[in-house]
């Protein structure tokens, strides 16, 4: 997640400025062909370019309202997360029943709340991994590119990671386990709902506190499958294909509309085709970008849902509620990225 207010140039041209340079290429040389050879036959009519853009501009900002719907949906869900995460805690901490010694339980309801938050860890790692439609999967150069991104961002939080990854919140053999299931972190509420069976078993919570609490985890099983489906089901083909199809038609066929009217100034003037070209033609290709980068929001990358913050925001307030003292600093931003 970007923190920063207002993007800096240089982050701007870190995102999109790279289009910039094919942009001018082109312009030039659709520009340069009319100029010197004075062919009219490579202009077109100004009317049917503005339909077109305008047609154009509306498709993708249906694309981009679509893109933001999943990237909002996928932000509400890990709020869900920090809200059922706290409500968890305060009952798995405070509810027993009355012949209840909570003495005899504190290691189990311990184990609990740290289970819990291997769980968020867990779950974080499985979002992140990628699919064949993000864009570190992509093929040549724009993979690469992508996929250099994502390890400048994961190496700002190299040693955040490393202390993650250091935490002993499950036993080795718990760890062992659950290396024999795809889906760890459903396996992970499997095992909370054990521990809540044996909490009732043990009459240490009565029938309607079970409920609660296995209501509790219940939770955390629905958001996990909405995140997964956000990050399993894309943003439709023909939506994103389309819409980047008809965005280079446009940007194609922009320096044959512009040339004519420019030229209509003068000669020389028609050299203003260039950048105007350019500006018109980069503010589609950022549009599309915007949308594009928007529609796949656990891919880690900078527009991503900051979950390893999260994750961290509900580990410090669990431990805090069950009198840890070693408890972890929050994550802060690096380079205006919150990861």
């Amino acid at each position: 997640m970007i923190t920063r207010k207002i993007l800096t140039v240089r982050s701007i041209f870190a995102f999109a400025g790279h289009h910039l340079s094919w942009l001018t290429a082109w312009m030039l040389l659709v520009t340069a062909i009319y100029y010197f050879t004075g062919s009219k036959f490579i202009t077109m009519p100004t009317l049917p370019l503005t339909l077109l853009g305008t047609a154009v501009a509306f498709y993708v900002g249906f694309k981009n309202n679509q893109s933001y719907d999943r990237l909002w949906e996928a932000r509400k869900i890990w709020g869900s997360f920090i809200n059922n995460s706290r409500v968890l805690g305060t009952m798995i901490k405070n509810l027993h029943s009355e012949n209840a010694i909570l003495s005899e339980t504190s290691e189990l309801r311990k184990q609990f709340v740290l289970r819990h938050i291997y769980y968020l860890y867990q779950l974080r790692n499985q979002l992140l991994q990628p699919t064949q439609w993000e864009h570190v999967s992509l093929g040549l150069r724009f993979g690469t590119f992508n996929q250099k991104r994502q390890d400048q961002i994961f190496a700002a939080f190299a040693d955040d990671l490393k202390e993650v990854a250091e935490k002993n919140y499950i036993s080795e053999k718990e760890k062992e386990t659950l290396n024999k299931f795809a889906n760890k972190a459903t396996q992970l509420l499997d095992k909370q709902t054990q521990m809540v069976q044996q909490l009732f078993s043990d009459k240490q919570i009565n029938m309607m506190q079970q409920l609660e609490l296995q209501n509790a985890v219940n939770s955390f099983y629905q958001e996990q499958g909405k995140a997964e489906r956000i990050k399993k089901f894309p943003l439709p083909r023909q939506y994103s294909s389309f819409s980047f199809l008809f965005v280079c038609i446009f940007v194609f066929l922009l320096p044959f509309g512009l040339v004519g009217p420019v030229s209509a100034l003068g000669k020389e003037m028609v050299w203003m085709t260039v950048p105007a070209g350019v500006i018109v033609g980069w503010v589609y290709v950022v549009m599309e970008m915007i949308g594009d980068y928007s529609e796949n929001p656990f891919e880690g990358l900078f527009n991503d849902i900051p979950m390893l913050n999260i994750c961290r925001t509900i580990e410090i307030d669990l431990l805090q509620m069950i009198g840890e003292d070693n408890v972890p600093k929050p994550i802060d931003p690096k380079n205006n990225i919150l990861m």
